[in-house]
């Protein structure tokens, strides 16, 4: 009798315990560990296929007890293992699905409106162009470089993996709209995050920048996955020599179209009547847009500067700066709102790329500009060290000095170099809102995140629940059709 009750009583063998194996285990386990082996083969470090043992022995063997806590008499407390089984299970797939499949984004700024809104939701697919692996594996799930409420850090900096990438579907063309890491987001001051950091130096000099966490915070570096996500409209390709002239891009010395939904600022002084928010709306200007010159401290100084001069009653007509599309504008001409309307000028603008080089370029007049190709060689001379620094230098991991008429590159006297990288020159399509390259210069190759392809929620910032807040018309939508 002694002998049959311990018989019944000894622990299942590992055989025992993987021919017990439920559906529902080797269904997780078969996802998961197909998931590690694409990123195993993937980061081309093969000695994390031992990771397939221990994802084995969590979802099937279960040598090691990993939810042996799970088996408390306590209900309450298997209840709460359940739950935490499930979530943790969730977080794994869909850190992998990020990286390898699509990723979540929303339009923050209007620099493509009106192609894609703000508020607009996006399905970012990584397959179009083949999935990165990730600079720094070591993050928390669902965050992309800062930790929310405690404002810290949200991933390791070790290990740190070199740029490699999946073959896609496809590989970037010309007017595709793509997402990619702000290239000039390698260093960022904490508390200006939304400010190009080398704008900012530009502007008030290196040690008013760094030498002033008060008001600009700590200076970082981010590896490229952790740099900003930006989205713009690809029109310069590797090899092409680019140029601007009066808002119109020239690629080789020929025009290209500009987008049906390109915008550009107009200051349009009114007939006497302050514009409604029904005019703006069938306008498409946004609240944020309608900026109203007369309020501004500067006034005088744009009316001077337009030859605007008073009306009859000695005052100024209403004054306005909005961006408009090309029908947009047609339509205020023929609407008689308008009393005179002028684009914005090109010295609006501010500076352009490269900062602290006089080129005379503007953003409506810019280059020519030949962009970077790999495998293709420059000469190291003054001009082309201007233009191509950041790519040597921050993009491809080179150090670079001159002294006299003598370069050193990598420590060795060089008079040419050749680029390891593809690069391209993204613009948005809200032309004079757009911060691009034509403030910052070329996108790397491995900059690029993914393509938009869908847009499967668009919220209208400025417009109440029930006044057209959900725009239905835009829903499940593909980006290509906007």
């Amino acid at each position: 009798m002694s002998d049959l009750t311990s018989k019944t009583h000894s622990k299942p063998t590992v055989k025992q315990k993987i021919l017990s194996a439920g559906k529902s285990r080797w269904i997780k386990f078969s996802i998961v560990a197909v998931l590690y082996l694409l990123f195993v083969i993937w980061t081309h470090n093969y000695w994390l296929l031992l990771g397939l043992l221990l994802i084995f022995d969590i979802y099937i063997s279960k040598v090691i007890p990993w939810d042996g806590w799970k088996h408390s008499k306590n209900p309450t407390l298997r209840k709460i293992a359940d739950w935490a089984d499930a979530i943790i299970f969730a977080l794994i797939a869909v850190y992998f699905i990020n990286i390898f499949i699509f990723q979540n984004y929303k339009i923050p700024t209007s620099s493509l409106e009106k192609t894609l809104l703000v508020g607009d939701f996006l399905f970012v697919s990584k397959v179009s162009y083949g999935p990165r692996v990730p600079n720094t594996p070591l993050a928390f799930p669902l965050t992309h470089h800062t930790l929310p409420i405690l404002n810290t850090k949200s991933y390791s900096d070790w290990p740190h993996w070199d740029y490699k990438r999946l073959k896609g579907f496809g590989n970037v063309k010309r007017d595709d709209i793509v997402v990619f890491n702000f290239p000039a987001g390698d260093t960022v001051a904490l508390n200006m995050q939304n400010r190009d950091y080398y704008e900012l130096v530009h502007q008030l000099g290196w040690d008013a920048v760094n030498s002033n966490s008060g008001t600009y915070g700590e200076v970082v570096y981010r590896p490229v996955d952790r740099r900003e996500n930006y989205v713009k409209r690809c029109v310069g390709m590797p090899g092409d020599s680019l140029q601007i002239i009066d808002n119109i891009v020239y690629i080789d010395g020929k025009p290209l179209p500009t987008p049906k939904n390109a915008q550009f600022n107009y200051y349009v002084e009114t007939n006497g009547n302050s514009l409604t928010e029904k005019q703006f709306r069938r306008l498409g200007v946004s609240k944020e847009d309608q900026i109203l010159i007369n309020r501004s401290r500067d006034a005088q100084g744009f009316f001077n500067f337009f030859g605007i001069e008073t009306n009859e009653y000695g005052n100024y007509n209403p004054l306005y700066r909005i961006p408009l599309t090309r029908e947009a504008l047609e339509y205020l001409q023929k609407s008689g709102w308008a009393k005179s309307i002028r684009i914005e000028p090109a010295g609006f603008g501010g500076d352009t790329y490269p900062y602290g080089y006089a080129t005379g370029w503007t953003r409506d007049d810019f280059g020519p500009l030949w962009i970077p190709k790999k495998g293709e060689t420059i000469v190291l001379n003054d001009e082309n060290i201007a233009l191509y620094s950041r790519c040597i230098i921050n993009y491809e991991g080179n150090t670079m000095r001159k002294e006299g008429n003598t370069v050193y590159l990598n420590g060795t006297p060089a008079n040419s170099y050749t680029f390891q990288y593809d690069y391209y020159f993204m613009m948005g399509d809200n032309r004079h809102n757009s911060l691009d390259s034509r403030a910052w210069g070329f996108v790397p190759e491995d900059h690029i995140v993914g393509k938009p392809i869908l847009i499967w929620m668009s919220l209208d910032k400025d417009r109440g629940l029930f006044d057209g807040k959900i725009r239905w018309n835009r829903l499940f939508r593909t980006v290509e059709a906007q």
